[in-house]
Parts: structure tokens; sequence; C-alpha cells
């Protein structure tokens, strides 16, 4: 019963601290509140037992992007400044892409929950773990790492170009 009342509080967490973080005008007070949201998947992590995620979650996530986007967002905006609200027609597109969104992750997940019944009893070695991660082999995830460096990277440049032009 714990644990339903914990995943509820961090779940409300989750969706109020994402509405704000979408709907704000001010742009740092966006960015504190996507750490919030950060945070709080953490701690759904913890709640599945996988501390290692959830570490992982804390340093890189909330840790090291969270620091880059405010990096970011110093370089290229005034963070005093309010962001001013797009026009109506394009609100209601950005929510019926949201909802359309929102449809398909539904979809994947009520069709894909019986596969996650069938590995929930078997424990997840950590060494497998890292070595999906990192591995270049067929189904390995070293690939795509290193290309959302990459697009880090270019970001990161992006922003300071803009910066200099001001």
């Amino acid at each position: 019963m714990a644990e339903f009342i914990i995943f509820g509080v961090l779940a409300i967490v989750i969706v109020v601290f994402s509405l704000l973080a979408v709907t704000t005008q001010m742009i740092i007070r966006s960015a504190t509140y996507l750490l919030f949201v950060l945070i709080a998947t953490a701690g759904l992590y913890l709640l599945m037992d996988y501390q290692f995620l959830a570490a992982v979650q804390v340093a890189v996530y909330a840790g090291g992007i969270m620091v880059l986007y405010i990096f970011s967002i110093l370089l290229t905006n005034d963070p005093g400044v309010e962001v001013k609200y797009e026009k109506p027609g394009r609100m209601i597109l950005a929510a019926l892409v949201a909802v359309v969104g929102l449809g398909i992750c539904g979809h994947i997940i009520y069709y894909n929950v019986s596969r996650l019944y069938t590995y929930a009893d078997s424990a997840i070695d950590m060494t497998q773990l890292g070595t999906t991660m990192m591995g270049t082999e067929k189904y390995q995830y070293l690939l795509p790492f290193e290309a959302i460096s990459l697009l880090l990277l270019a970001c990161i440049i992006g922003g300071i170009m803009i910066a200099r032009k001001r």
C-alpha cells in the first residue's frame, strides 16, 4: 500500500511539474520545473529497485543536462524576460500533436505490457545492462549514445554562436 501511495505522489509531481514546465512564461522557472520532473523520475526508478538508473538519472540528467540547459538559457536569452505566448492556432496544433503522441504512446504501452510481465521475474544483471548500453554489437546502443552526444555538442556550439552575435 505504501508503494502505491509513493507512486501516486511521484506521478502527481511529474504531471504537475511537467505542465508547469511547458506553460510558464519564465524560462528559468521552466528549467527548474523540468529539474523537479527529472528528480521525481529518479524516485520512480528507486521505487522499482533500479538504484543504478536512479543514480544515472540524477547524475546525468538532473545534474549534467540541466546545467547545460541553464547555460544555454543564460547565453542565448535574457533569463528575467517573459516568453511571449504563441498564436492560438499554433497552440491548438501543438495540443493536437501532443494528444496524438499520447495516443501513440498509450497504444504502444497497451500492446507491449504483456511482454513486461514475462521479464518481470528475472533479475537484470548490471554487467549485461552496461554491455548493452555501451556495446557495438547488434542490439547494443553505443552509436545512438554517441549520436546524442554530438547533437548536444552541436546545441552548445549553436548557443555560443547565437550569444556571440549579440
